[in-house]
C-alpha cells in the first residue's frame, strides 16, 4: 500500500560537518593508515544508520550543496558571505561521503544554482503527493518552513539518538507558528547564519508578537497605522529588505530536481557494503554487517 511508504531525506551537508565537528573537538581526527582523514564520513554513517534503525524508511535519499553559488547569491552577494572556509581534513571527505552513500544505494541528490533545502523541499513535497510519509533528517530549522500534514521535520540534538520531530501541532506547540511562518519570521529578523539582516532593530520577541497578531509580512504591512511609532519606524526604514529577506528565506519547492521513488528504496546490499567499510577500516561498522 502506498501510504506505507516512508521516505528518510537525508540533509547531507548538515550531516556532514556536524559528524567532523563532533568527532574533532578534542584534536584527533580519524584516518585510514594511508593518512586520509575519515571522522567526519564516519560520524555521517553512524547518524544515518541510527536514523533508520529509529525511522524506518521503506526509501532513502540523501540531498547535498553544489557550491556555493546559487540564485540566492546572485540576489544578494552578502548571503552566507560571513562563513568561514571548510577545514583542510573535511575537505576530501565530501567526495568519499557520497561514495559511502553510494554504497548503502541510496541516490546522491543536488543541483547546481540551488541549495540542498531546496532540493529537500521539492522532494518532500513530490512525495507527499504520492501520499508517501516523509522525516526530513536535518539540524537546519529553516526546514521548519517544510512541515504538512505528511512531512515531518527530525532536528537532530546533542547525544546520540536525540532528535525533536516536528509536524504541524508541534511546531505551533513549541514555537506558536505555522509552517509558513517561519519564513515570516526570517523575513523580519534575518538569520545571522547565513548572514542576510532582515528589519534591522526588530528582534524575535517583537517579530514573535507581530506574527500573532498580523499572521504574515503582508498582514502587518497593512496595519502599519496600528503599530508603534518606532516599530513601524523601523519597517519603513527597511522596506526593500524585508522583502528580498523573506524572498532568500524561503525554500523553493519547485526546483527542476528529481528522485522517482522507485529509485530510491532501501535495500542495501550488506557485501558491497562491508566492502566499502572494509576500505575505509572502520572495523566496528564493519562487524556490524555481519
Amino acid at each position: 500500500m502506498t501510504s506505507k511508504r516512508i521516505v528518510l531525506l537525508v540533509d547531507g551537508m548538515a550531516l556532514l560537518f556536524r559528524a567532523y565537528y563532533a568527532s574533532s573537538y578534542s584534536g584527533y581526527i580519524k584516518r585510514t593508515s594511508a593518512g586520509l582523514p575519515t571522522n567526519a564520513v564516519h560520524g555521517f554513517v553512524k547518524y544515518m544508520m541510527d536514523a533508520v534503525k529509529r525511522f524506518r524508511p521503506t526509501h532513502v535519499v540523501c540531498c547535498w550543496d553544489m557550491g556555493s553559488t546559487t540564485f540566492r547569491t546572485e540576489q544578494y552577494a552578502d548571503y552566507k558571505g560571513n562563513r568561514e572556509s571548510p577545514p583542510d581534513d573535511l575537505i576530501p571527505q565530501f567526495d568519499l561521503v557520497k561514495e559511502v552513500v553510494d554504497s548503502f544505494g541510496v541516490p546522491n541528490v543536488g543541483i547546481r544554482g540551488y541549495e540542498a533545502d531546496d532540493c529537500i523541499g521539492t522532494l518532500a513535497r513530490h512525495y507527499a503527493e504520492e501520499e508517501a510519509h516523509v522525516f526530513v533528517l536535518t539540524g537546519d530549522h529553516d526546514l521548519l518552513q517544510v512541515v504538512s500534514e505528511r512531512v515531518h521535520v527530525v532536528i537532530m540534538k546533542k547525544g546520540a539518538s536525540n532528535y525533536a520531530v516536528y509536524d504541524e501541532a508541534a511546531l505551533l506547540e513549541e514555537r506558536g507558528l505555522t509552517p509558513r511562518q517561519i519564513i515570516e519570521l526570517k523575513g523580519l529578523t534575518g538569520d545571522t547564519s547565513d548572514n542576510y539582516p532582515g528589519v534591522k532593530g526588530i528582534g524575535e520577541k517583537t517579530a514573535l508578537k507581530l506574527l500573532a497578531e498580523y499572521g504574515d509580512i503582508d498582514g502587518i504591512l497593512a496595519n502599519l497605522d496600528s503599530l508603534t511609532a518606532s516599530v513601524r519606524k523601523k519597517i519603513e526604514a527597511s522596506l526593500d529588505m524585508l522583502h528580498l529577506s523573506r524572498d532568500l528565506a524561503t525554500i523553493r519547492c519547485d526546483t527542476p530536481v528529481s528522485c522517482p521513488i522507485d529509485d530510491c528504496v532501501w535495500a542495501p546490499d550488506l557485501l558491497r557494503l562491508r566492502a566499502k567499510f572494509e576500505e575505509l577500516e572502520f572495523k566496528g561498522l564493519a562487524q556490524q554487517i555481519g
